[in-house]
């Protein structure tokens, strides 16, 4: 039997348009969940250099993207997570705006939240290796995870889980210091 390539399965709500506006939260993971960002310290996080080029670069992501306003978000040693509301893009007219715009593995749709968040780990990743003065090494995970908000409860609930994050980094799973314990 001829088996075709093995396709990466999505974590992306299926026919779910990605472009459309909303609230939603994103969590980003380092490849093999390895501490590249910082330490916690107390009850804060202590980023380093590649940690301050993470949230450098989230920051400037309406710079990039107009229709995108940044909400909570924070960067710990081994993932991001961030909240991300999306507004219609300013230049959207008519039907064009309607119509579906389901994104396609390899066909990016402007403004969606996959052609953000791969911007945002292309340029970080591209930082980074250049700090790091190597080339093509991945930094994050092939994949994020991703929650769309759909009232204002959820965004409160999910904004107290980002402040908190670093309080609770001690009972964390990914947190790989514990392994040692």
């Amino acid at each position: 039997m001829v088996r075709g390539p093995k396709r990466r399965r999505s974590l992306r709500l299926q026919g779910f348009d990605y472009s459309q506006p909303g609230a939603y939260f994103v969590t980003i993971c380092t490849k093999d969940h390895l501490h590249q960002f910082g330490e916690i310290r107390g009850n804060d996080i202590k980023l380093n250099e590649r940690g301050s080029i993470v949230e450098k670069i989230w920051k400037e992501i309406p710079d990039h993207f107009t229709n995108v306003t940044l909400d909570d978000f924070i960067v710990m040693p081994n993932h991001i997570h961030g909240i991300l509301l999306l507004d219609e893009p300013p230049d959207c007219r008519g039907t064009a705006c309607r119509a579906p715009t389901v994104e396609k593995f390899g066909k990016p749709t402007k403004g969606s939240l996959p052609t953000i968040i791969r911007s945002f780990k292309s340029a970080s990743t591209h930082l980074i290796n250049r700090l790091d003065k190597r080339k093509g090494i991945s930094i994050w995970q092939r994949n994020y995870y991703e929650h769309i908000i759909r009232n204002e409860d959820s965004l409160n609930r999910i904004r107290r889980y980002i402040q908190e994050n670093p309080i609770k980094w001690s009972i964390e799973p990914e947190n790989l210091s514990r392994a040692n314990e």
